[in-house]
């Protein structure tokens, strides 16, 4: 009898524990959060992707980069990983992350070529 009990409570608790399994660990960053870090991430990748570096250095250089903007935004490395964690176990809430993100670098990429192709403006002389 001890070994059904046993597994009725192991039972039990698997099925309590799966209740939480929907809901956010403190600490983890909102969708919105994380996607304005994500896209500052990306844009910082491809500002150090146009140096003639070679591909180590480059990590080098991006490690350093990385830890600053987490640093300024306030973010300590453990809550990062609690939410690479978090939405890496949650596709959907992940992809509506890179949504944003692919959405917002699309967006400023459209600018920056838009701004590159207005004709200079034509000084007035005295």
């Amino acid at each position: 009898m001890k070994v059904k009990g046993g597994w009725f409570a192991f039972v039990v608790v698997c099925w309590f524990s799966s209740c939480n399994l929907d809901k956010k660990p403190p600490g983890v960053l909102g969708k919105q959060e994380l996607a304005e870090v994500l896209v500052e991430l990306y844009a910082g990748e491809a500002r150090m992707s146009g140096l003639a570096v070679v591909p180590d250095s480059s990590l080098k250089l991006f490690q350093p980069f990385e830890e600053e903007l987490l640093r300024k935004r306030g973010i300590p490395d453990s809550i990062m990983k609690i939410t690479y964690r978090y939405y890496v176990a949650h596709p959907v809430d992940l992809e509506q992350v890179y949504d944003v993100v692919i959405d917002t670098l699309t967006l400023r990429e459209q600018r920056g070529r838009a701004g590159r192709l207005r004709p200079k403006k034509e000084r007035k002389t005295p």
